[in-house]
């Protein structure tokens, strides 16, 4: 057999970046990515349709961990079920990113001296076409690098024609069936990105503020009272139009309908009763500014209150919509918060601020830019959820869909439960434009799925809404829109719809796949998908999660630039459990990334070294061997590929559900990808290298059929080793795969990334009992191997050992060749009857005992200092029964016990059990080597 072209192809040490590039553009050539609707079992094909939508970047992202982690996972699984044979599909696509896309444009302008208004609306859209024409996209091409899998060819885009003709129909859906309506109402605003944000969008965070305790004079009150309020923004109570008590709080019940002044802006205002007052909070006065708060817009709108607006959009002070002076002069223009501290500064000199405090309470930030958002009364465009979320909630409730980790379960039930309508409208020139436009000849307004240039009443000039829709509104029906909805008689609707599992992050849970599914069944009456996987967030050493803008982030770039691919992949999977975040050192990639970099290194030293010894010439099949032909190391490994197979195929669990809903048993199981990566590498590292790969030495390349038997039986067993890896690690399983020899009539894929998936088979009794048995051997070698460890004796001498077996004799006589072998020992096997060999004596000899009861013992004389080694493992012994004398007296001690910290007492009792265990050994130790 030569070997040459083998040793020739493989390096020393592999190369990821001479490898993977070359590799993933075969893959690309070949088509191997792209799923064929004609092919889905829905189209009348013969395979189980597999899909999975990528959550899209923004158009203008770069890579970063975030990505690498969950564009991993997604690979992983859809590479797996492209093995099983699925006609498996995953779409990629971008999001055009409504508020940071106009964000970096506006940064742009700003450093040329100009405004968005100075392009006006439709230069500043064509300009940031222009710009995502260019730039876009780069995160797409940076995902290659990482080994995505993705069906390129069917590259959605949020903005493209026909996504967008997608949003428009799903607007004019709702808007038909009366779930889309315009509302006057408190939203959440960003003075920074100058639009109005959803509730989702508005992200609430602990702070630690100000409580501002202020009186409000009472009107008419002879002694000049007043009635405290204690507010965490004064600056809005230049928008109060009442103070409010609870009807039943007796201290107040004789003020209702009287009025108070509003200090500064020296307004009558109204004391009211509303049941929305705590008596029990504060003072039991809240004031009422319903323009600028939520809660008290509801209170504003049941007692019929105006609704003064005291602040511009850019969060500045200003006499806005009835308003008329209630800002001072002195105060226009002011920033809220500059406005804040100028209003606390005049209630002191008024003495009207009774005192302050420090408060914990929530504050919202933008999700884009991290402003704080102030609550604001405008006109927005709604979608009511409730409908909407009836059928997602039902859809998780009965099984259809399931969440893992399922914590999150209730997380997302409790949410739909209490579900707000949802805002949609964007004060933004960079988006879907909302497809309405108003006459204002005739006041009609016109919803239309196409463009209008006329008033279809009156024949007047009409005008389009100046808002754009939440970003988020188109991507909530990435699942269909990219598979041709509204096109109901879409080929691709068709074969993939539903789609499969949904994999993210959970911080978009509320953001995007519980919308995801309330579209499903908005416009396709089904769930879009059965599974969502919700993986952890990528984190440094400090738990702080990864973040350009806090500098502590990786490039998975550099990691792969560095490593490799498959390096960064394997560490990802290996170190995420089920929804546990993933820890990474940004400030060394190498300690970081070690785990995948040293498997890669490996797993490529085991394929050299396997292939130079198996040559290239083609093998036997396995399937065609005789029993008899088989050792019990080859019976073991093929065992041990069976269980491993098994393993991987558990932890991976069900890729869909039996009859359209999950079984109880199946529902939280599966998707356990460290598990499955560890079943991997434990076989290929553990079972192939560190155990069958030695019992070959030997046999491989030596006269006779049983060479032959053990070349195919060990191709066979990496064969299926690389593919169960290849998911986890493509590039490096695809080029040794490459070069492995196959039997002449097996039928070989073009690449390991299509071969089929290993299918197990029942194990029997007689693979069971052959596993058990060379698991016994595997035992004993393991012990001569502890005690040449205990004993420091050097790896290449030789050592003598003896098996004393009363129950299996005779398999350590037909393996005592093997057993020295791998020990690197003369094996005798003793006390049975079947040899005449004496036992030796004990003294001067360690000892093992093993599962079945079985004895190893070696002799030491000769191999170390008996006396010296005798006196080293005495000494040690005495030092421990004084240091146990001493800790067993404390322990009996009950006014240590009485005081310490349970903590304390049940480590100390724990240290106790296993020095008493210690000293057991060290006394056996003493007793076999030194007589006692």
């Amino acid at each position: 057999m030569s070997t040459t072209q083998e040793l020739h192809d493989l390096p020393a040490q592999y190369d990821p970046g001479q490898t993977e590039r070359a590799v993933y553009e075969r893959w690309i050539d070949a088509g191997i990515f792209s799923a064929d609707e004609k092919r889905s079992r829905h189209n009348g094909g013969d395979r189980d349709p597999f899909v999975i939508i990528m959550p899209p970047p923004n158009v203008t992202a770069v890579l970063h961990m975030g990505h690498g982690l969950n564009n991993t996972v997604q690979d992983v699984i859809i590479r797996w079920r492209r093995m099983v044979g699925d006609e498996a599909l995953w779409v990629p696509g971008t999001d055009h990113a409504g508020i940071a896309t106009q964000n970096i444009i506006e940064r742009q302008l700003a450093a040329e001296g100009k405004t968005k208004f100075d392009l006006g609306r439709t230069a500043f859209v064509e300009r940031t076409i222009a710009f995502v024409e260019e730039t876009g996209g780069e995160i797409l091409r940076q995902l290659r690098a990482i080994g995505v899998s993705a069906d390129w060819n069917r590259t959605a885009y949020t903005f493209s024609p026909e996504l967008s003709r997608a949003v428009r129909e799903a607007f004019v859906q709702l808007y038909e069936r009366g779930l889309i309506y315009r509302g006057h109402r408190v939203i959440h605003w960003c003075p920074r990105c100058l639009t109005s944000l959803s509730d989702e969008e508005a992200q609430h965070s602990e702070a630690m503020g100000t409580l501002y305790h202020i009186a409000y004079p009472i009107v008419g009150a002879k002694d000049n009272s007043s009635l405290t309020v204690a507010t965490t923004r004064p600056e809005t109570m230049l928008g109060d139009v009442a103070v409010a008590v609870h009807p039943d709080d007796d201290r107040y019940k004789k003020l209702i309908g009287k009025s108070v002044l509003l200090p500064i802006a020296n307004v009558e205002i109204p004391i009211i009763a509303d049941e929305y007052v705590d008596p029990a909070f504060g003072t039991g006065v809240v004031k009422i500014t319903p323009a600028h708060d939520p809660n008290d817009f509801e209170v504003g709108v049941r007692h019929k209150l105006p609704m003064p607006v005291i602040m511009a959009p850019d969060g500045t002070m200003a006499n806005g919509i009835d308003a008329r002076s209630r800002v001072p002069a002195e105060l226009l223009g002011a920033d809220r918060f500059e406005a804040r501290e100028r209003i606390i500064r005049s209630l002191e000199q008024s003495r009207q601020l009774i005192k302050v405090e420090p408060h914990q309470h929530a504050v919202r930030h933008c999700y884009r830019c991290d402003t704080v958002v102030e609550p604001r009364l405008s006109d927005q465009w709604f979608v009511k959820m409730a409908p909407l979320a009836k059928p997602a909630l039902k859809a998780v409730r009965n099984g259809t869909i399931r969440i893992l980790p399922e914590r999150w379960e209730a997380v997302y039930i409790n949410w739909l439960e209490s579900i707000r309508d949802w805002n949609i409208s964007r004060q933004l020139w960079w988006g879907h434009r909302i497809p309405v436009w108003y006459c204002d000849k005739c006041d009609k307004q016109i919803v239309s799925r196409t463009d209008v240039m006329a008033c279809d009443k009156c024949g007047g000039p009409v005008r389009q809404d100046e808002d754009v829709l939440d970003t988020w509104f188109s991507s909530w029906l990435f699942p269909i829109s990219t598979l041709g909805w509204p096109d109901k008689d879409s080929a691709a609707l068709a074969a993939f719809y539903p789609t499969d599992d949904l994999i993210t992050a959970p911080e978009i849970l509320f953001f995007w796949v519980s919308r995801m599914i309330m579209a499903g069944y908005a416009f396709m009456d089904a769930a879009p998908f059965h599974t969502v996987y919700l993986h952890g967030t990528v984190r440094d050493t400090n738990h702080v999660k990864m973040s350009k803008s806090l500098g502590n982030g990786i490039d998975p770039l550099d990691v792969v630039a560095k490593y490799g691919a498959d390096a960064l992949r394997y560490t990802v999977i290996a170190g995420m459990g089920m929804g546990a975040d993933l820890m990474l050192d940004p400030l060394n990639l190498e300690r970081s990334f070690a785990p995948g970099r040293n498997f890669a290194t490996k797993l490529w030293n085991i394929g050299r070294f396997l292939l130079a010894n198996v040559g290239t010439s083609p093998v036997r099949s396995v399937d065609e061997l005789r029993d008899n032909e088989f050792t019990l190391a080859d019976r073991w490994i093929l065992g041990r590929l069976n269980a491993t197979i098994l393993e991987a195929d558990a932890a991976l669990g069900p890729a869909r559900p039996e009859n359209g809903k999950w079984r109880p048993e199946e529902r939280y199981s599966g998707l356990r990808l460290s598990e499955y990566a560890e079943a991997a590498r434990r076989f290929v590292w553990n079972d192939v290298a560190d155990w069958y790969l030695e019992t070959t030495k030997g046999r491989v390349g030596a006269s006779g059929s049983d060479s032959e038997v053990a070349r195919a039986v060990l191709t066979h067993v990496f064969d299926y080793a690389l593919r169960l890896l290849h998911p986890i690690m493509p590039f490096i399983t695809e080029t040794l795969w490459q070069r492995l020899p196959f039997p002449v009539a097996a039928e070989r894929c073009e690449f390991l990334a299509i071969a089929p998936w290993p299918i197990p088979h029942p194990a029997s009794s007689e693979e069971r009992d052959a596993m058990a048995r060379f698991d016994l051997e595997r035992e004993a070698v393991s012990a001569v191997r502890q005690i040449r460890s205990d004993y420091a004796i050097p790896p290449g001498k030789s050592v003598d050992a003896v098996i004393q077996s009363r129950t299996n004799a005779p398999l350590f006589i037909e393996q005592a060749k093997l057993i020295g072998q791998l020990a690197r020992a003369s094996v005798q096997i003793a006390g049975t009857g079947l040899m005449a060999i004496a036992t030796p004596a004990l003294a001067g000899a360690a000892h093992s005992v093993l599962s079945d009861g079985s004895e190893v013992i070696v002799p030491l004389a000769g191999l170390v200092d008996l006396a010296k080694e005798c006196g080293k493992l005495r000494g040690e012994l005495e030092q421990l029964e004084t240091q146990l004398k001493a800790l067993s007296k404390r322990l009996q001690n009950e006014g240590f016990t009485s005081r310490a910290p349970a903590s304390v007492v049940a480590a100390e009792r724990t240290k106790e059990e296993e020095w008493i265990k210690r000293r057991e050994q060290l006394a056996e130790k003493v007793k076999a080597l030194c007589g006692g």
